[in-house]
């Protein structure tokens, strides 16, 4: 493939994203968010298996990396996620 084209795909998957995450509604978010989290940890696969299946170094760096990154998306996803959901719930004197 060439890098023109490989170029021109992530910028309209850059504006495709922007678009989509502003039309979401905030009572969305939560679930989106977890969504996204789920997706991410195919990721993690991917990156498992690129560094691991690399015959040279460059490739297992790149892996390795790659696996680090994923794992602090879907780690910082799940505490952003879990302090969401701490925002609704009850106080333990709030009356119901």
């Amino acid at each position: 493939m060439s890098f023109g084209l490989l170029f021109f795909v992530f910028v309209l998957a850059i504006f495709l994203g922007v678009e989509l995450i502003s039309k979401v509604p905030s009572q969305l978010h939560t679930p989106l968010m977890s969504g996204t989290n789920a997706i991410s940890g195919i990721t993690i696969v991917g990156a498992l298996i690129a560094a691991g299946s690399s015959a040279d170094l460059l490739g297992s760096i790149l892996g390795t990396a790659a696996v680090v990154f994923a794992t602090i998306n879907v780690v910082g996803g799940y505490l952003v996620t879990n302090r969401m959901l701490a925002m609704f719930k009850r106080k333990s004197g709030a009356k119901k």
